[in-house]
Order: C-alpha cells, then structure tokens, then sequence
C-alpha cells in the first residue's frame, strides 16, 4: 500500500503563539519562551552576541520569522547524548530561538563563541552555528549556517564553505563584525544576495 504525501503549510501566523508565547503577550504558559536563554550560569569560552534579521527578495525585514540556532560550545562539544569526544559545558544548552522583535524583525542570541568541529571523516570544520528559519510563505524550514570574520584560515579549510560551486556566494554565510563581542548576521531568502541554503 501506497500513502499519499500529507500536504505542507506554511508557518502562519500562529507560529509565534505555539512557540515562543511570550512575545505575543501570553504569559501563562512558560515563565520565559523554549530557547529565550542559552547560558543558566557561568560559561566556558567567549561569550558573544548574534543578532540579525531575515529579508525577503527585495530586501525588506519579515517581521514574524523564527530563528533557531544549534551550535557546539567552547570547546567544540555539543549538548546532545549522541557528543562521544567529551562532556559539554553544563551551562551552555547549544540551543536558542528568536521570534525576533515583532517592530525591527531582528533576532538575537546571547551564546559563545562555538569551537571547532570534526566531520564525520575527521575532517575539522570551521567554527559556526547551524540556523534553521520560519515564517508566513516559507513552506519548509530553511537551513543555513553562519561562520565568523575574524576565522578566515579556519574557513578556508572548511568542508562545507569549499563545496560551494559559486565562490563569490560564500560571503553570505560569513557574518561581520558588530562590536568587540558582538557580530551579525543577515539572512536573505531571494534576490542578489540570497543566503546560501543547506539541504541537510
């Protein structure tokens, strides 16, 4: 027997009340929104800022996406009980969302700096931090990563950044520079500077 593929719908309007309640005015049902917070307490490694928006194909901000973030901690370890090579930071989760203020549209993150990563094979991957995105017209959450300036010889080594056929679309996944401790990264779904989209 053969099943039939359920049909996808986009996030809606409704994604921000389901996840991160809080913004929309609905207190009641979490003391703070699933991923508002990724430090519980003192932390390993540089604490850092990423903030950012999502824009549409020309150019202007989607007030009601979603942003979610993976990333390894200081050391390049992940909170997850699938991490082999060590124990990750007890004070990190690894994982944050931002609905993104409901008046700029920006996301932002209060995390560290991620470690390097080994691939599969051995191969160590740049440090980055793996964002997945919602919104209204976006049928299937969009996945993408972000790498950081100030890590160019570790980029240019990376595995994923050299696969990339169209060199010149590598700096879309390069955020910049915001502030001593601070960077950001702005996310394009269309147009001449549309990120580059992972299929993972």
């Amino acid at each position: 027997m053969t099943l039939k593929e359920t049909p996808s719908q986009t996030a809606g309007p409704y994604v921000h009340i389901g996840c991160t309640p809080n913004v929309t005015g609905i207190t009641s049902v979490y003391r703070a929104d699933p991923g508002a917070t990724m430090k519980t307490g003192p932390v390993k490694g540089r604490e850092i800022t990423v903030t950012g928006a999502v824009h549409d194909g020309m150019g202007q901000v989607l007030r009601d996406a979603m942003v979610e973030i993976w990333q390894a901690d200081g050391d390049g370890l992940f909170r997850s009980a699938q991490e082999t090579r060590g124990d990750a930071d007890p004070n990190f989760t690894g994982w944050g969302r931002s609905a993104g203020d409901m008046d700029t549209g920006e996301f932002r993150f209060e995390t560290v700096m991620p470690g390097a990563v080994p691939t599969a094979d051995g191969r160590m991957q740049a440090p980055h931090i793996t964002f997945w995105i919602v919104a209204r017209g976006i049928n299937t959450g969009l996945q993408t990563r972000m790498y950081f300036p100030d890590e160019a010889a570790a980029n240019d080594a990376d595995p994923l950044l050299a696969r990339i056929e169209h060199r010149a679309r590598v700096a879309t996944l390069i955020a910049r520079r915001d502030g001593a401790e601070a960077y950001r990264f702005d996310i394009y779904l269309q147009g001449p500077d549309e990120t580059v989209f992972l299929d993972i």
